[in-house]
């Protein structure tokens, strides 16, 4: 658990040093800011979903977990909790939900938080979670500069998602081949894309709806890879 109780330090840490540059940045730049954020989720998105070697999987995982997604409603859910923590902090930021769900996204999917965490269960080697929270700890300066505190709180599903799989790492490590992995990641950077596509005002998409994808996509590789 070292590794994680470190990413989500290097995340709070860099939020509140965003927030304390937020006083002395014009709206302006706060908008250019964004556009280049999303430029770079785009970036981070397009270069993970490029290295799938099955895009069939990746198709059938987001079309099977959104279907899931949407029926669970946890698009409802996570900005629910966004608003339950917005509330109990006290929060008058309109953009603090944003900032939550945008974050928790961004900072839970990717190949680093399961390789990461994984290694860090079964090898006690938090070494790619360092380095995970150093990139965090670097991107929460700028979101948390633009979208404000929310993205601080982010933390906590970084807690609950990469902690849960440090604790569950002994029993999935064996099913998880670099195959299976790259497309886990594959399908997780297109989530990314759509995150890229929302900080960029150009449609906004039920990203928390589609994130039983990645499992799906672990479910697929395992039948088909």
């Amino acid at each position: 658990m070292k590794g994680t109780i470190v990413n989500a330090g290097a995340i709070i840490i860099g939020s509140l040093l965003g927030i304390l540059f937020n006083r002395y940045i014009n709206e302006n730049i706060k908008k250019l800011l964004m556009q280049a954020l999303g430029l770079s989720t785009l970036l981070i998105g397009f270069s993970l979903a490029f290295k799938t070697n099955n895009v069939m999987i990746v198709i059938f995982s987001l079309i099977i977990g959104g279907i899931m997604g949407e029926l669970i409603n946890l698009d409802k859910k996570l900005t629910l909790l966004g608003e339950y923590i917005k509330k109990k902090v006290k929060s008058k930021e309109s953009t603090f939900v944003e900032g939550f769900v945008t974050a928790s996204l961004i900072y839970c999917i990717g190949a680093m938080a399961i390789i990461g965490a994984i290694e860090d269960g079964i090898n006690n080697n938090p070494s790619i979670l360092y380095t995970k929270a150093l990139l965090d700890g670097t991107a929460s300066i700028a979101f948390s500069s633009a979208l404000g505190i929310g993205v601080m709180f982010s933390f906590l599903p970084i807690i609950l998602y990469q902690g849960g799989i440090t604790l569950l790492a002994v029993y999935i490590r064996t099913y998880l081949t670099e195959s299976i992995i790259t497309e886990i990641s594959a399908t997780g950077g297109l989530l990314i894309v759509g995150i890229g596509l929302t900080l960029l005002e150009i449609k906004k998409i039920k990203l928390s709806n589609l994130l039983p994808s990645v499992v799906v996509a672990l479910i697929l590789g395992l039948i088909f890879l």
